[in-house]
């Protein structure tokens, strides 16, 4: 590595530090997709209360936020760490960037966070559509 003056890519501390990043990043993603599908069953098993639906959106709603931050930091540092050779048509690593920003995309990320702040600050249920 130019900067670190280690011989493998492996060794370097910063991208070291750049995979720990994305895997915490994927884990924590992972854990929260697990406690959104609890607050889904809940929901269901109450009859579809709209309290219990609400905080089903809301863990929806934290799932996909922190998912689709993890998938944009894991495709952009794919390249960055990679190298230059990793934009090589070749190699078709690009279409995991433009897969996860596609999603990012038809269900916008920016909403979850107002609405995830608004339940949360000010006890505001969320609008109810396909959307949160």
């Amino acid at each position: 590595m130019v900067d670190s003056n280690l011989e493998k890519g492996y060794e370097d501390p910063l991208t070291l530090y750049n995979l720990g990043n994305v895997q915490i990043q994927v884990h924590a993603s992972e854990a929260l997709l697990r406690r959104a599908g609890e607050f889904l069953d809940i929901a269901n098993e109450s009859g579809l209360e709209e309290p219990k639906v609400v905080e089903a959106s809301i863990a929806v709603a934290e799932a996909k936020a922190l998912a689709t931050e993890a998938a944009l930091l894991a495709t952009n540092k794919l390249f960055e760490l990679a190298g230059t050779k990793s934009t090589l048509e070749e190699f078709n690593y690009n279409r995991h960037w433009r897969n996860a920003r596609a999603h990012t995309l038809h269900d916008p990320v920016r909403w979850k966070y107002y609405a995830v702040g608004n339940y949360f600050l000010n006890g505001v249920y969320p609008p109810r559509h396909p959307w949160l």
